[in-house]
């Protein structure tokens, strides 16, 4: 079987209310598993960076502006998945993100659906364990 090492980045992003945070999670349109937006750092543009690659999937993939809170404070996921006969070897490094600006609903074709939910929401809502996890970290440093 062949390997393949991909490297994504994306962003975890809270939007506070009077009441409460609520977080983004999107659906993916193909295979319908709900997340955070995320994708690979340098497909469409070369040289980009990963701060870059994080903000760029969050309005494409989320519909919404968004800033990096601690770019210094990444929140690493490893996983591997199969595709096509291909052991893909995935690093993912999530931002948390605070929300700017924008409508969900203005998610691009990669995503079914994008929506803020609460915590609770989240943790009932998330498809894959590397996503349950990255979502922990991220209320830990959104507390610290």
């Amino acid at each position: 079987m062949k390997n393949k090492v991909e490297i994504s980045a994306g962003g975890i992003v809270y939007k506070k209310t009077n009441s409460d945070v609520l977080w983004l999670i999107g659906q993916h349109s193909k295979h319908k598993g709900w997340g955070f937006p995320k994708g690979l750092i340098g497909d469409n543009f070369k040289d980009e960076t990963m701060e870059t690659a994080a903000l760029r999937e969050v309005e494409e993939e989320g519909g919404v502006r968004a800033k990096i809170v601690d770019d210094k404070k990444t929140i690493k996921m490893e996983y591997l998945y199969r595709f096509k006969g291909t052991l893909v070897i995935k690093t993912v490094y999530y931002y948390l993100m605070e929300y700017v600006s924008g409508d969900p609903k203005n998610h691009d074709w990669e995503m079914s659906d994008a929506k803020f939910v609460s915590a609770d929401q989240v943790r009932k809502t998330l498809s894959y364990k590397s996503d349950k996890e990255a979502f922990e970290k991220a209320v830990k440093l959104l507390k610290s």
